[in-house]
């Protein structure tokens, strides 16, 4: 530190062994430099100083000893070693005398006075404690080095020195009057005073500077601080707020206390930012969230049922943000929060539920989505879509989606429903849904499928859905079919989906076996008579089974279907065509009927088609001959009829009869419609049930034999395992597609035993058997 201008004059330098007459001399400049403000000397006094100390130091003469042995024994370290000392111990005696009488110049001030007495003598002090150590640089330099290579205690180069004096002389007398000064002053901050914050912040400083590392001194510890100052402070903010909080919340709303709370919070942050040491800042935060959240933690938790019910999320975000500074702070919420969506889905499920076998799909799902999207939405907003919130919501949305007034008596409601919703959404319909709209929709759908249990109940439905849009030509939209597919691989994994990909296949290699009947047919002579198509599908991959009746088809399409026969066997020799009859449809024009502007186009299945051509030949033909011509079951042929007497393109006597014997049939000669297509090929109720009840038949063989290669699977690989074991492990591999039931795995199991794939041994165990 270079010296600066001071007026008045040094007296000439002291004999250089002498140390009372040099400390004499240096101790006039030490009090100039101490008593000054501005720490200042001018050149030649500081010259002076330095020039004291470096002669006294190096003085050969010590008492006994003469210069020569001196230099021939190598003792003259020895007597600047002794002279060092006693120029250490002057100016140590010094200090403690100066700082001394500060400690009684401190007792005419308190409160703010007081710290600005202390940090004024403070900045003088550490001021001047800079050109002191540097006017006793060969000191540090020589014999401190030597002391404090040599292990001493209590030996510090001059500007330690210094703030060890300040920390045990006057810091030691002080401290607890400077801290209460300084706790009072954040206490008018706190109550909305204006305070000289930056006093406290050089009294923290101050107190940092003091945490000297006893075995390296070279090193500053926070000790002092945290003694001195953190931990009076921390006890300090807890009385404040304990005090300050009960009474807010004695006077005031929760939800206004949640405000306050947080405005606090944020005041103490901006308060470690400002002037506080930053190694303050956990354990401050540890201490406001102990006294202001953790404490009235009960009250907040039970407020969190009164915002929920009313979708006060303002609120909600505020408290979650409370709550999740104390551990567990969050877990009571989530709880309450899972029965509260749980309650929410079934009761919205419940609101339309009343008559379940005439419930809509659409009706169904969009209640569910609703429920979902309200309290995604919260989670995203108010939790900061927090995982264990997010997993609240998906536990709360599995139940009411799988166990709701829908499902009852375990049934499969929610997959079948939601696959008949995902079937409506990609049929061609008059509405026509935008392609984007159309994603976004069958994205929520996936949203559903996400909490599906019985997953291969979605399965069974969705395959045979689609199976009919493919062979009817049906499908809004093959990109839209592929999206579908191409979620629920990613969803289920590529087994789920195979059989739904193959099904495209195969209708696209049934597209080009088509173009080449027609172009086989072509280079046939004489004309064709029928414009016809044909699907060859796989009888593994498709969800259909073979016609419950017999049929003998009009002569025209039985000559059709002849021929494409032989021409698919000419191209695949050995297989076999398996004819799906009540699949087929087609289209006839009525030229018979009177008064119409041009004819009508009737779209019909096969067997309606079979019944109309037979008027070709006569005008009325009684149910026998329909029966006995076309060979179809009474099953088969009732609805068909019925079909076409509801729509009155037949007439039938005697008047009123339904189909069967005695009934006889005949054309609708005035029949009229608004369209010239005219669509008869409906389904009936009793189809679409009889279809549903083979589908969950299915669905139950599948499970079995699911279940029961599941657990050959598992004893392959384990050989032996307790029964119990077994079940357990069997539900975790099929938990994914549905979830088993206990008993049924044990029927499986037993099934197995008497197939001879395990053995029972001793102690309930299982084995294989290769």
């Amino acid at each position: 530190m270079a010296p600066a201008a001071m007026s008045g004059l040094m007296p000439a330098q002291p004999v250089k062994d002498d140390i009372d007459n040099t400390w004499q001399y240096v101790q006039s400049g030490i009090t100039r430099i101490m008593t000054n403000l501005q720490g200042g000397v001018d050149m030649g006094t500081y010259m002076g100083i330095y020039t004291a100390v470096h002669n006294f130091c190096t003085s050969q003469k010590a008492v006994g000893i003469s210069a020569v042995s001196n230099i021939s024994t190598g003792q003259s370290h020895r007597g600047a070693h002794l002279l060092g000392e006693d120029l250490y111990k002057k100016l140590t005696e010094y200090l403690t005398a100066h700082l001394k009488q500060l400690v009684v110049e401190s007792r005419a001030h308190t409160d703010e006075a007081l710290l600005a007495f202390y940090i004024r003598e403070w900045h003088r002090y550490t001021v001047a404690a800079k050109y002191i150590h540097h006017l006793f640089r060969y000191l540090n330099r020589h014999w401190v080095k030597r002391e404090m290579d040599e292990g001493k205690k209590q030996v510090y180069d001059v500007y330690t020195l210094h703030l060890v004096r300040w920390r045990d002389v006057l810091f030691a007398e002080v401290s607890g009057k400077v801290m209460d000064a300084v706790l009072k002053l954040v206490e008018k901050q706190r109550n909305g005073e204006t305070i000289e914050y930056n006093q406290i912040k050089q009294v923290v400083d101050s107190f940092v500077s003091l945490g000297l590392d006893e075995g390296d001194s070279t090193k500053i510890t926070l000790d002092v601080y945290r003694f001195h100052f953190e931990r009076p402070f921390l006890d300090a903010t807890k009385a404040f707020y304990q005090n300050e909080s009960k009474q807010f919340v004695a006077e005031n709303s929760v939800v206004e206390y949640m405000k306050k709370a947080e405005a606090r919070l944020d005041e103490e942050e901006e308060r470690v930012k400002m002037y506080l040491h930053p190694d303050i800042g956990i354990p401050l935060k540890k201490a406001c969230n102990q006294v202001l959240i953790a404490e009235h933690s009960a009250i907040l938790r039970d407020e969190f049922q009164v915002l929920l019910d009313n979708d006060r999320e303002e609120d909600m975000a505020r408290m979650y943000s409370l709550l999740s500074r104390i551990p567990d702070g969050l877990e009571p919420l989530r709880a309450k929060f899972e029965a509260h969506v749980r309650k929410a889905g079934l009761a919205a499920v419940a609101k339309v539920a009343s008559d379940v076998d005439k419930l809509e799909p659409k009706v169904y799902v969009d209640a569910l989505l609703e429920i979902h999207t309200q309290y995604q939405g919260l989670v995203k907003r108010a939790f900061t879509d927090e995982p264990e919130f997010t997993r609240s919501l998906d536990n709360a949305c599995r139940e009411f989606v799988n166990r709701n007034d829908v499902c009852k008596s375990g049934t499969n409601k929610s997959p079948e429903l939601l696959a008949k919703y995902t079937d409506i959404l990609l049929r061609k319909s008059s509405t026509g849904v935008e392609e984007a709209e159309l994603e976004n929709t069958l994205t929520q759908i996936m949203t559903v499928f996400k909490y599906i249990e019985d997953k291969d109940v979605f399965q069974k439905y969705y395959a045979r859905m689609l199976a009919r849009r493919l062979v009817h030509s049906n499908s809004s939209s093959d990109d839209a079919e592929t999206s579908m597919i191409s979620k629920l691989k990613e969803a289920c994994g590529f087994e789920y989906t195979n059989k739904l990909q193959r099904m495209f296949q195969d209708m696209q290699i049934s597209k080009d076996l088509n173009a080449g009947f027609k172009e086989h047919v072509a280079a046939l002579s004489g004309p064709k008579g029928l414009d016809s198509s044909y699907s060859i599908l796989g009888t593994g991959f498709w969800p259909l089974t073979a016609p419950n009746t017999t049929f003998d088809p009009p002569a025209e399409i039985d000559k059709d279907c002849q021929l494409f026969s032989r021409f698919y066997r000419n191209k695949h020799e050995g297989r076999k065509l398996t004819w799906l009859w009540q699949l087929c449809k087609g289209e006839v024009k009525a030229t018979y009927i009177k008064n119409a502007k041009m004819p009508y186009t009737f779209q019909v299945s096969i067997y309606q088609m079979a019944v109309l051509l037979l008027f070709n030949e006569k005008d009325k033909i009684t149910y026998e001959e329909i029966a006995s011509t076309t060979q179809l079951n009474n099953e088969a042929l009732d609805p068909s009829l019925n079909i076409l007497l509801k729509a009155k393109v037949l007439n039938v006597s005697p008047e009123g009869a339904k189909p069967g014997p005695n009934a006889t049939f005949g054309l609708n000669y005035d029949f009229k419609n608004k369209k010239f297509r005219v669509n008869l090929n409906v389904g009936m109720k009793s189809e679409t049930k009889q279809e549903e009840a083979e589908t969950n038949k299915t669905i139950e063989e599948d499970r079995k034999l699911l279940l029961q290669s599941a657990i050959v699977r598992i004893m392959k690989a384990r050989k032996r395992m307790k029964h119990q074991q077994l079940v357990s492990e069997t539900i975790n591999q099929i938990r994914q597609r549905f979830v088993p039931k206990v008993s049924d795995i044990k029927k499986c199991i037993e099934i197995l035993l008497d197939k001879e794939y395990l053995e029972r041994l001793d102690d309930d165990d299982l084995g294989y058997l290769a």
